[in-house]
């Protein structure tokens, strides 16, 4: 029988580089909603919840139709959605944590998230990568890369470049067959493992790199990584969400 996957959106109302953006509406809704909406496409959820730290967010879902649940401060979306299911959730088997500011998240992706925890029993947790087509990309600190055991589980994710090119020149490797991965920050967990995790301190490993999945390797999860083409796009800056309105209203127009 299928395990039951809920899909959970963490949202904070302060954000740095573009202030409430998750409540930005110059397309006719919040963006959050086109997020919500966009994940509600994934067959494999039964639904998808608001785990949110405002009650502007509560008025927001209860006018597009969404369930919107209020936690306390947290350091991560992570430990946000942890409290809900906590607390209302103990029938769901699968979490899936969806980024609230990726509108365009494709449902194919959400689906395979929950597949790979069906089909890998031993897994703890499931997340997504997609090749690595440029050298800015490749370069990047601000890009996670991580490298993949033989039947898909993760052996290490890093800011740095892995694998190491000792031999040969890295653009020829890129432009023939890149090697490289780029880590999508989109997870799937089993129940019970997404409240234990959230209860561990900061691992060492996760100090240095300031990456949360690294706690859950130096625990000795087993991380299932599936790869795909297609990657949605975050909203990080104002020019990001001008460009993402500017596909909507195209797509509406056309």
């Amino acid at each position: 029988m299928d395990q039951v996957a809920f899909g959970f959106i963490p949202a904070r109302l302060a954000s740095t580089r573009l202030p409430r953006k998750l409540l930005l509406s110059e397309t006719g809704k919040p963006l959050l909603q086109h997020t919500w909406e966009a994940a509600r496409q994934a067959q494999s959820l039964a639904d998808v919840i608001i785990a949110a730290d405002s009650p502007e967010f509560v008025e927001a879902a209860r006018a597009f139709g969404g369930r919107c649940e209020l936690t306390g401060d947290h350091p991560s979306g992570t430990d946000r959605i942890a409290e809900v299911v906590a607390r209302s959730f103990s029938h769901a088997e699968i979490i899936v944590n969806i980024q609230g500011d990726e509108p365009e998240i494709d449902a194919q992706s959400i689906n395979l998230l929950v597949q790979m925890l069906h089909d890998h029993p031993t897994a703890q947790m499931s997340t997504l990568a997609t090749p690595i087509r440029t050298r800015e990309v490749r370069d990047s600190h601000s890009c996670v890369k991580v490298v993949r055991a033989q039947q898909g589980q993760a052996l290490y994710f890093s800011r740095s470049l892995i694998p190491f090119c000792r031999d040969l020149d890295p653009d020829t490797v890129l432009a023939i067959d890149s090697p490289w991965l780029l880590h999508l920050g989109v997870y799937a967990y089993r129940h019970d493992f997404l409240l234990e995790l959230t209860k561990r301190p900061i691992s060492p490993l996760e100090r240095l790199e300031k990456l949360e999945q690294l706690r859950a390797l130096e625990a000795g999860a087993r991380i299932q990584v599936g790869v795909v083409e297609r990657t949605a796009v975050g909203i990080d800056t104002p020019e990001d969400y001008a460009r993402f309105v500017a596909r909507c209203r195209n797509t509406s127009s056309s």
